[in-house]
């Protein structure tokens, strides 16, 4: 355990690791103590929801062991998409919630994220304190808390997706892929509720088969039922359900990018939106579309917690990730596929998703080029130089991005340019030069 306490747990989205190694039953009990000890209440409410990996029920309950060690109350919420915990936690006046789950992560792999009682993402300096709990001796509890389970919550959850998003989808024919995660029975329900026909791929979660071929992170499963079926749309969820990406009639995949740009002009046009955050991996024909539809765009590092408090700090209603985080602050402050699906559905109306052009997208190319020492790029004066030479080249048509990973020997090089060809010969001139300067 000292091992484990010695280094930084919380990464950009809680604390993730291979199941049964880095995040054992020990450490989901120290931080269900810690966090609990955290909180400025005698007696503390967390509830607790996880996806469908096969070691998600032991780390359910060994949080809900560390929380009612240190005389909070555990409320098990079972299977749901995260999401739902910070819907949850401010619609039944809780102290925390927290969840079971690694996203998009093959089922090897778990986490534990938590949300605050207003239904957002824990700070950097909560999390720090969370840490220096878990090097501390615990205090005496006067009294041991609880464990007890949470009925209801999926209903709870589809009853604010209903309200939020009151949408006659009879006559539609739509395509979901639930990655065997946890939107497997909301995602269809919600669908179904407001009459849509709804085909299912992903459904029948084993413990072992969450995101494996499936969900957000290959759609070319999604991608061939909506063609094959005659489907007018399909959505693609992750793992724990924060993220969505779209596919069309004709098998074409839509990134967050595409839907954040259709969701903004549409919510501009009916003056519901101050501005949309993004981050520095979002395509240079977003901004193109944004600044032809006078909307206002700010940038953050790559994170959806950053989107999240740059959004809050503004007071901005929209923003996302490429990736296909997708969050609406006037329904929950993070990302949510299901909503962001119904969203998409919203500013769709009676059109077709191979209709819309909300954004014309660039080509992109992107290359991780490992390396000794990713932290050495900082100060590696030819690649800036080369990276400024082919930035001021593209100025005005497209872009370059080089950073480097946060936490693999990795730099990542990024080209957005006019055409395919000249994206791919930009970043191989880049990612050549990393090599021989960093590899």
């Amino acid at each position: 355990m000292a091992t484990q306490m010695s280094r930084k747990l919380f990464g950009t989205d809680g604390v993730r690791g291979e199941a049964g190694t880095f995040l054992t039953a020990e450490l989901a009990t120290a931080l269900g103590r810690a966090v609990t000890t955290s909180l400025d209440a005698d007696r503390p409410q967390v509830l607790i929801v996880r996806d469908t990996r096969e070691s998600g029920p032991m780390l359910e309950a060994a949080l809900a062991a560390g929380v009612a060690a240190a005389g909070g109350e555990a409320l098990l919420g079972g299977v749901l998409p995260t999401p739902a915990a910070a819907i949850l936690v401010k619609r039944l006046g809780l102290d925390l919630a927290a969840v079971v789950s690694a996203s998009h992560n093959p089922f090897q792999d778990n986490g534990i994220k938590f949300f605050s009682a207003r239904g957002t993402k824990l700070g950097d300096e909560v999390e720090a304190r969370i840490e220096s709990l878990l090097e501390e001796q615990p205090p005496a509890t006067i009294s041991a808390g609880s464990v007890r389970e949470l009925n209801g919550g999926l209903d709870d959850y589809l009853r604010e997706l209903a309200a939020a998003f009151p949408l006659d989808l009879s006559g539609r024919h739509i395509v979901l892929d639930c990655a065997n995660g946890a939107t497997f029975r909301a995602g269809p329900a919600i669908f179904e509720r407001l009459g849509a026909r709804v085909e299912t791929i992903g459904i029948e979660p084993d413990g072992r088969n969450i995101n494996a071929g499936c969900g957000s992170t290959h759609t070319d499963a999604i991608a061939e039922r909506v063609v094959s079926s005659g489907a007018e749309i399909g959505f693609a969820f992750d793992g724990d359900g924060d993220r969505v990406l779209a596919v069309d009639g004709s098998g074409r995949v839509h990134d967050g990018d595409e839907l954040i740009a259709l969701g903004a002009r549409g919510m501009a046009s009916r003056g519901e939106l101050a501005g949309v955050v993004v981050t520095v991996m979002t395509n240079f024909g977003f901004h193109g579309a944004m600044a032809e539809a006078g909307i206002d765009v700010a940038v953050t590092q790559v994170g959806d917690r950053y989107v999240i408090d740059e959004m809050l700090r503004r007071d901005w209603q929209l923003g996302g990730e490429q990736s296909g985080h997708i969050i609406a602050t006037d329904f929950v402050a993070t990302g949510d596929g299901i909503a962001a699906a119904l969203m998409t559905m919203r500013e769709l109306g009676e059109s077709k998703l191979d209709g819309a052009a909300p954004m014309q997208k660039l080509p992109q190319t992107l290359v991780n080029v490992t390396v000794a020492d990713r932290e050495a790029v900082n100060d590696a004066a030819s690649v800036w130089e080369a990276v400024e030479r082919e930035s001021e080249a593209l100025e005005g048509r497209g872009r370059v991005l080089l950073r480097p990973s946060g936490t693999e020997p990795l730099v990542r090089v990024m080209v957005e340019a006019p055409s395919a060809d000249e994206a791919d010969a930009v970043c191989g001139r880049l990612v050549a030069i990393v090599r021989e300067e960093l590899g």
